[in-house]
Protein backbone atom coordinates (compact mmCIF):
# COMPACT_ATOMS: atom_id res chain seq x y z
CA UNK A 1 0.00 0.00 0.00
CA UNK A 2 1.24 3.48 -0.89
CA UNK A 3 -0.43 6.87 -1.34
CA UNK A 4 0.21 10.64 -1.36
CA UNK A 5 -2.22 13.11 0.21
CA UNK A 6 -2.50 16.80 1.10
CA UNK A 7 -1.36 17.39 4.68
CA UNK A 8 -4.24 19.67 5.77
CA UNK A 9 -6.92 17.47 4.21
CA UNK A 10 -5.46 14.34 5.81
CA UNK A 11 -5.02 15.95 9.22
CA UNK A 12 -8.63 17.19 9.27
CA UNK A 13 -9.92 13.76 8.22
CA UNK A 14 -8.00 11.91 10.93
CA UNK A 15 -9.08 14.45 13.55
CA UNK A 16 -12.71 13.97 12.55
CA UNK A 17 -12.77 10.18 12.81
CA UNK A 18 -10.99 10.00 16.19
CA UNK A 19 -13.20 12.61 17.92
CA UNK A 20 -15.86 10.12 18.91
CA UNK A 21 -13.47 7.49 20.25
CA UNK A 22 -13.28 7.26 24.08
CA UNK A 23 -10.04 8.42 25.70
CA UNK A 24 -9.57 5.00 27.29
CA UNK A 25 -10.79 1.99 25.37
CA UNK A 26 -10.82 -1.46 27.04
CA UNK A 27 -10.11 -3.06 23.65
CA UNK A 28 -6.84 -1.76 22.15
CA UNK A 29 -7.95 -2.68 18.62
CA UNK A 30 -10.74 -0.07 18.84
CA UNK A 31 -8.17 2.70 19.29
CA UNK A 32 -7.22 2.25 15.65
CA UNK A 33 -8.20 4.19 12.55
CA UNK A 34 -8.92 2.09 9.48
CA UNK A 35 -7.47 3.58 6.27
CA UNK A 36 -8.47 2.13 2.90
CA UNK A 37 -6.73 3.35 -0.24
CA UNK A 38 -8.45 2.63 -3.55
CA UNK A 39 -9.86 4.06 -6.76
CA UNK A 40 -12.10 6.49 -4.82
CA UNK A 41 -9.17 7.93 -2.84
CA UNK A 42 -8.82 7.40 0.89
CA UNK A 43 -11.54 6.24 3.27
CA UNK A 44 -10.80 6.72 6.98
CA UNK A 45 -13.01 5.20 9.66
CA UNK A 46 -13.16 4.61 13.41
CA UNK A 47 -15.64 2.49 15.39
CA UNK A 48 -16.04 1.52 19.06
CA UNK A 49 -19.22 -0.61 18.76
CA UNK A 50 -21.37 2.36 19.85
CA UNK A 51 -20.38 5.19 17.50
CA UNK A 52 -18.56 5.30 14.20
CA UNK A 53 -17.16 8.03 11.97
CA UNK A 54 -16.20 7.70 8.32
CA UNK A 55 -14.95 10.12 5.69
CA UNK A 56 -13.54 9.92 2.16
CA UNK A 57 -10.88 12.29 0.84
CA UNK A 58 -8.92 12.70 -2.38
CA UNK A 59 -5.46 11.16 -2.62
CA UNK A 60 -3.03 9.82 -5.19
CA UNK A 61 -3.01 6.05 -4.67
CA UNK A 62 0.05 4.27 -6.06
CA UNK A 63 -0.72 0.92 -4.46
CA UNK A 64 -4.21 0.18 -3.02
CA UNK A 65 -4.57 -1.50 0.35
CA UNK A 66 -5.88 -1.27 3.90
CA UNK A 67 -4.07 -0.44 7.13
CA UNK A 68 -5.06 -0.01 10.77
CA UNK A 69 -3.03 2.46 12.84
CA UNK A 70 -3.38 3.99 16.31
CA UNK A 71 -5.80 6.88 15.79
CA UNK A 72 -4.87 9.50 18.37
CA UNK A 73 -1.15 9.09 17.72
CA UNK A 74 -1.72 9.51 14.00
CA UNK A 75 -3.91 12.57 14.64
CA UNK A 76 -1.25 14.17 16.86
CA UNK A 77 1.44 13.53 14.25
CA UNK A 78 -0.65 14.78 11.32
CA UNK A 79 -1.52 18.03 13.07
CA UNK A 80 2.16 18.88 13.60
CA UNK A 81 3.66 17.92 10.25
CA UNK A 82 5.43 20.54 8.10
CA UNK A 83 3.61 22.18 5.19
CA UNK A 84 4.27 19.51 2.56
CA UNK A 85 2.48 16.54 0.97
CA UNK A 86 2.25 13.37 3.04
CA UNK A 87 3.35 9.97 1.76
CA UNK A 88 2.32 6.82 3.59
CA UNK A 89 3.58 3.38 2.61
CA UNK A 90 3.81 -0.10 4.13
CA UNK A 91 7.32 -1.56 4.27
CA UNK A 92 8.31 -5.19 3.80
CA UNK A 93 8.03 -5.89 7.53
CA UNK A 94 4.47 -4.54 7.71
CA UNK A 95 5.45 -1.27 9.39
CA UNK A 96 3.84 2.00 8.31
CA UNK A 97 6.20 4.68 6.99
CA UNK A 98 4.94 8.28 7.04
CA UNK A 99 7.00 10.93 5.26
CA UNK A 100 6.29 14.66 5.09
CA UNK A 101 9.09 16.97 3.96
CA UNK A 102 12.09 16.06 6.08
CA UNK A 103 9.92 14.49 8.82
CA UNK A 104 9.76 10.68 8.92
CA UNK A 105 7.79 8.43 11.23
CA UNK A 106 7.60 4.66 11.52
CA UNK A 107 4.35 3.45 13.06
CA UNK A 108 3.25 -0.01 14.10
CA UNK A 109 0.38 -1.51 12.15
CA UNK A 110 -2.55 -3.12 13.96
CA UNK A 111 -4.23 -6.35 12.72
CA UNK A 112 -6.89 -5.30 10.21
CA UNK A 113 -8.62 -8.69 10.35
CA UNK A 114 -9.49 -8.19 14.04
CA UNK A 115 -11.21 -4.85 13.46
CA UNK A 116 -15.06 -4.92 13.58
CA UNK A 117 -17.12 -4.15 10.50
CA UNK A 118 -18.20 -0.50 10.24
CA UNK A 119 -22.04 -0.22 10.42
CA UNK A 120 -23.89 0.31 7.14
CA UNK A 121 -27.13 2.31 7.19
CA UNK A 122 -29.88 1.41 4.74
CA UNK A 123 -33.02 2.75 6.44
CA UNK A 124 -35.31 5.65 5.57
CA UNK A 125 -33.79 9.10 5.74
CA UNK A 126 -34.62 12.79 5.62
CA UNK A 127 -32.87 16.14 5.41
CA UNK A 128 -32.46 18.95 7.95
CA UNK A 129 -30.65 22.29 7.54
CA UNK A 130 -27.19 21.86 9.07
CA UNK A 131 -27.07 25.26 10.77
CA UNK A 132 -30.51 24.86 12.35
CA UNK A 133 -29.76 21.31 13.46
CA UNK A 134 -26.47 22.38 15.09
CA UNK A 135 -28.25 25.25 16.85
CA UNK A 136 -31.04 22.92 18.04
CA UNK A 137 -28.50 20.49 19.49
CA UNK A 138 -26.76 23.31 21.36
CA UNK A 139 -30.13 24.48 22.72
CA UNK A 140 -31.17 21.05 24.00
CA UNK A 141 -28.28 18.65 24.67
CA UNK A 142 -27.01 20.47 27.79
CA UNK A 143 -30.25 19.55 29.58
CA UNK A 144 -29.54 15.80 29.29
CA UNK A 145 -28.38 14.02 32.44
CA UNK A 146 -24.68 13.29 32.98
CA UNK A 147 -25.48 10.48 35.43
CA UNK A 148 -25.17 7.03 33.82
CA UNK A 149 -27.37 5.50 36.55
CA UNK A 150 -30.39 6.30 34.34
CA UNK A 151 -29.13 5.80 30.76
CA UNK A 152 -32.33 7.00 29.03
CA UNK A 153 -31.84 10.46 30.53
CA UNK A 154 -28.30 10.78 29.11
CA UNK A 155 -29.71 10.94 25.59
CA UNK A 156 -31.57 13.39 23.39
CA UNK A 157 -34.87 12.14 22.02
CA UNK A 158 -35.24 12.83 18.29
CA UNK A 159 -38.81 12.60 17.00
CA UNK A 160 -39.85 12.94 13.36
CA UNK A 161 -43.50 13.64 12.58
CA UNK A 162 -44.62 14.98 9.22
CA UNK A 163 -42.41 17.94 8.35
CA UNK A 164 -40.99 18.55 11.82
CA UNK A 165 -38.06 17.13 13.75
CA UNK A 166 -38.07 17.74 17.49
CA UNK A 167 -35.21 17.34 19.96
CA UNK A 168 -36.01 16.79 23.66
CA UNK A 169 -33.72 16.32 26.67
CA UNK A 170 -34.27 16.17 30.42
CA UNK A 171 -32.41 15.38 33.63
CA UNK A 172 -35.60 15.34 35.77
CA UNK A 173 -35.08 18.93 36.97
CA UNK A 174 -35.53 20.61 33.58
CA UNK A 175 -36.74 19.88 30.06
CA UNK A 176 -35.48 21.45 26.83
CA UNK A 177 -37.42 21.17 23.56
CA UNK A 178 -36.61 22.49 20.07
CA UNK A 179 -38.31 21.88 16.72
CA UNK A 180 -36.82 22.34 13.23
CA UNK A 181 -38.01 21.61 9.66
CA UNK A 182 -37.71 18.02 8.35
CA UNK A 183 -37.71 17.07 4.67
CA UNK A 184 -38.68 13.42 4.33
CA UNK A 185 -38.85 13.56 0.53
CA UNK A 186 -41.14 11.09 -1.18
CA UNK A 187 -40.95 8.80 1.87
CA UNK A 188 -42.49 11.47 4.13
CA UNK A 189 -45.02 10.09 6.60
CA UNK A 190 -47.22 11.38 9.40
CA UNK A 191 -46.18 8.42 11.53
CA UNK A 192 -43.82 9.37 14.36
CA UNK A 193 -40.30 7.99 14.21
CA UNK A 194 -38.13 8.37 17.33
CA UNK A 195 -34.52 7.73 18.26
CA UNK A 196 -32.79 8.21 21.61
CA UNK A 197 -29.25 9.37 20.78
CA UNK A 198 -26.42 9.77 23.35
CA UNK A 199 -26.06 13.50 24.04
CA UNK A 200 -22.26 13.39 23.78
CA UNK A 201 -22.37 11.90 20.29
CA UNK A 202 -25.05 14.35 19.16
CA UNK A 203 -23.02 17.32 20.40
CA UNK A 204 -20.05 16.19 18.31
CA UNK A 205 -22.34 15.85 15.30
CA UNK A 206 -23.53 19.41 15.83
CA UNK A 207 -19.99 20.78 15.99
CA UNK A 208 -18.77 18.78 13.00
CA UNK A 209 -21.69 19.40 10.62
CA UNK A 210 -22.65 22.96 11.63
CA UNK A 211 -21.71 24.42 8.23
CA UNK A 212 -22.45 21.47 5.95
CA UNK A 213 -25.52 22.69 4.03
CA UNK A 214 -28.04 19.88 4.62
CA UNK A 215 -27.60 16.84 6.85
CA UNK A 216 -29.11 13.50 5.92
CA UNK A 217 -30.42 11.60 8.94
CA UNK A 218 -31.20 7.89 8.50
CA UNK A 219 -32.69 5.35 10.90
CA UNK A 220 -31.62 1.73 10.54
CA UNK A 221 -31.30 -1.62 12.29
CA UNK A 222 -33.56 -3.41 14.71
CA UNK A 223 -33.60 -4.99 18.15
CA UNK A 224 -30.48 -4.27 20.17
CA UNK A 225 -28.59 -2.84 17.17
CA UNK A 226 -30.76 0.11 16.19
CA UNK A 227 -28.58 2.91 14.88
CA UNK A 228 -28.91 6.40 13.48
CA UNK A 229 -26.63 7.94 10.85
CA UNK A 230 -25.80 11.57 10.12
CA UNK A 231 -24.25 12.36 6.74
CA UNK A 232 -23.09 15.63 5.21
CA UNK A 233 -20.71 16.09 2.28
CA UNK A 234 -18.11 13.31 2.60
CA UNK A 235 -18.58 12.60 6.31
CA UNK A 236 -20.82 10.10 8.12
CA UNK A 237 -21.33 9.53 11.84
CA UNK A 238 -23.39 6.62 13.17
CA UNK A 239 -24.53 6.02 16.73
CA UNK A 240 -26.08 3.08 18.53
CA UNK A 241 -29.37 4.18 20.05
CA UNK A 242 -30.03 4.09 23.79
CA UNK A 243 -32.55 1.38 24.67
CA UNK A 244 -35.43 2.22 26.97
CA UNK A 245 -38.51 4.42 27.18
CA UNK A 246 -37.90 8.15 27.27
CA UNK A 247 -40.22 9.81 29.83
CA UNK A 248 -43.32 11.55 28.37
CA UNK A 249 -42.10 15.04 29.25
CA UNK A 250 -44.00 16.88 26.51
CA UNK A 251 -47.16 16.76 28.59
CA UNK A 252 -45.42 18.87 31.26
CA UNK A 253 -45.45 21.96 29.04
CA UNK A 254 -48.45 24.17 29.92
CA UNK A 255 -51.07 25.37 27.46
CA UNK A 256 -52.08 28.50 29.37
CA UNK A 257 -49.30 31.10 29.61
CA UNK A 258 -50.86 34.41 30.73
CA UNK A 259 -48.93 34.83 34.01
CA UNK A 260 -45.40 35.83 32.94
CA UNK A 261 -42.50 38.25 33.06
CA UNK A 262 -40.46 39.58 30.10
CA UNK A 263 -36.85 40.61 30.71
CA UNK A 264 -33.80 41.52 28.66
CA UNK A 265 -31.84 38.28 28.24
CA UNK A 266 -28.31 39.67 28.50
CA UNK A 267 -29.11 41.95 31.46
CA UNK A 268 -30.67 39.12 33.45
CA UNK A 269 -27.81 36.72 32.66
CA UNK A 270 -25.15 39.22 33.75
CA UNK A 271 -26.99 39.98 36.99
CA UNK A 272 -27.46 36.29 37.81
CA UNK A 273 -23.73 35.63 37.32
CA UNK A 274 -22.84 38.48 39.67
CA UNK A 275 -25.30 37.71 42.45
CA UNK A 276 -24.63 33.96 42.35
CA UNK A 277 -20.95 34.53 43.21
CA UNK A 278 -21.77 34.53 46.94
CA UNK A 279 -23.94 31.39 46.81
CA UNK A 280 -22.88 28.02 48.12
CA UNK A 281 -22.58 25.41 45.40
CA UNK A 282 -25.99 24.05 44.27
CA UNK A 283 -27.86 26.54 46.50
CA UNK A 284 -30.88 28.19 44.84
CA UNK A 285 -31.02 31.88 44.02
CA UNK A 286 -34.08 33.79 45.27
CA UNK A 287 -36.00 35.64 42.55
CA UNK A 288 -38.87 38.05 43.08
CA UNK A 289 -40.75 38.95 39.92
CA UNK A 290 -42.66 42.16 40.64
CA UNK A 291 -44.06 45.25 39.00
CA UNK A 292 -40.74 47.06 39.43
CA UNK A 293 -38.60 44.32 37.84
CA UNK A 294 -36.82 41.11 38.81
CA UNK A 295 -35.03 41.21 42.17
CA UNK A 296 -32.33 38.67 43.07
CA UNK A 297 -31.20 37.93 46.60
CA UNK A 298 -28.37 35.55 47.55
CA UNK A 299 -26.91 34.71 50.96
CA UNK A 300 -23.71 32.70 51.17
CA UNK A 301 -21.08 31.65 53.67
CA UNK A 302 -19.07 34.05 55.83
CA UNK A 303 -22.04 36.46 55.93
CA UNK A 304 -21.65 37.28 52.23
CA UNK A 305 -24.79 38.62 50.58
CA UNK A 306 -25.71 40.11 47.21
CA UNK A 307 -28.82 41.71 45.73
CA UNK A 308 -29.62 43.21 42.34
CA UNK A 309 -32.68 44.25 40.37
CA UNK A 310 -33.21 44.12 36.60
CA UNK A 311 -35.98 45.89 34.69
CA UNK A 312 -38.81 43.59 33.62
CA UNK A 313 -42.45 43.66 32.57
CA UNK A 314 -44.83 41.55 34.68
CA UNK A 315 -48.27 40.30 33.68
CA UNK A 316 -50.10 38.90 36.71
CA UNK A 317 -49.34 38.74 40.44
CA UNK A 318 -45.91 39.09 42.08
CA UNK A 319 -44.00 35.80 42.37
CA UNK A 320 -41.10 34.74 44.62
CA UNK A 321 -39.28 31.49 43.95
CA UNK A 322 -35.89 29.82 44.04
CA UNK A 323 -34.08 28.73 40.87
CA UNK A 324 -30.81 26.96 40.22
CA UNK A 325 -28.72 29.84 38.82
CA UNK A 326 -26.64 27.64 36.50
CA UNK A 327 -29.73 25.98 35.05
CA UNK A 328 -31.31 29.38 34.45
CA UNK A 329 -28.12 30.74 32.85
CA UNK A 330 -27.99 27.77 30.47
CA UNK A 331 -31.57 28.43 29.43
CA UNK A 332 -30.87 32.12 28.87
CA UNK A 333 -27.94 31.18 26.65
CA UNK A 334 -30.20 28.83 24.69
CA UNK A 335 -33.11 31.20 23.94
CA UNK A 336 -30.90 33.18 21.51
CA UNK A 337 -33.14 36.25 21.54
CA UNK A 338 -32.89 39.77 22.91
CA UNK A 339 -35.69 39.22 25.40
CA UNK A 340 -36.79 36.20 27.43
CA UNK A 341 -40.27 35.35 28.60
CA UNK A 342 -40.50 33.53 31.95
CA UNK A 343 -43.93 32.03 32.43
CA UNK A 344 -45.22 30.89 35.83
CA UNK A 345 -47.26 27.73 35.43
CA UNK A 346 -49.96 26.47 37.77
CA UNK A 347 -50.35 23.07 39.38
CA UNK A 348 -53.33 21.13 40.73
CA UNK A 349 -51.17 20.12 43.69
CA UNK A 350 -50.99 23.04 46.13
CA UNK A 351 -48.06 21.42 47.96
CA UNK A 352 -45.90 21.13 44.86
CA UNK A 353 -43.93 23.93 43.25
CA UNK A 354 -44.91 24.54 39.63
CA UNK A 355 -42.15 24.77 36.99
CA UNK A 356 -41.34 27.96 35.10
CA UNK A 357 -41.37 28.04 31.31
CA UNK A 358 -38.56 29.91 29.53
CA UNK A 359 -39.14 30.93 25.89
CA UNK A 360 -37.66 33.44 23.41
CA UNK A 361 -39.26 36.87 23.08
CA UNK A 362 -38.58 39.11 20.07
CA UNK A 363 -39.47 42.27 21.99
CA UNK A 364 -41.22 43.22 25.23
CA UNK A 365 -44.60 42.87 23.55
CA UNK A 366 -43.93 40.28 20.85
CA UNK A 367 -43.29 36.58 21.43
CA UNK A 368 -40.75 34.43 19.57
CA UNK A 369 -41.50 31.80 16.96
CA UNK A 370 -42.19 29.17 19.62
CA UNK A 371 -39.81 26.47 18.41
CA UNK A 372 -37.75 26.47 21.63
CA UNK A 373 -39.11 25.79 25.13
CA UNK A 374 -37.31 25.20 28.42
CA UNK A 375 -39.07 24.03 31.57
CA UNK A 376 -37.28 24.47 34.92
CA UNK A 377 -38.37 23.13 38.29
CA UNK A 378 -37.98 25.69 41.12
CA UNK A 379 -36.15 24.87 44.36
CA UNK A 380 -37.61 25.08 47.86
CA UNK A 381 -36.63 28.27 49.67
CA UNK A 382 -36.06 28.38 53.41
CA UNK A 383 -38.43 30.99 54.75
Amino acid sequence: MKFHVNRDVFSEAVSFVVKLLPQRNPQPILAGVLIEAGDQGLTLAAFDYEASARTTIEATVDEPGTILVHGRLLSDIASRLPNAPIQIAVDDDGGILLTCGSARFTLASMPVQEYPAIPEVTGESGLVPADEFATAIAQVAFAASRDDVTPVLTGVQLEVSGTRLSLVATDRYRVALREIPWDGGQAASDETTSALVPARTLQEVGKTFAHGGDISIAFSGSGDREIIAFTAANKTVTSLLIKGNFPPVRRLFPEQTEHHSVVNTAELAEAVRRVALVLDRSAPLRFTFGADGVSMDASGTEQARATETVDATLVGDEVTLGLNPQYLLESLGAVRSEFTRITFTSSDNANKLSPVLVTPQTSVDKGGEGTFKYLLQPNLLLR
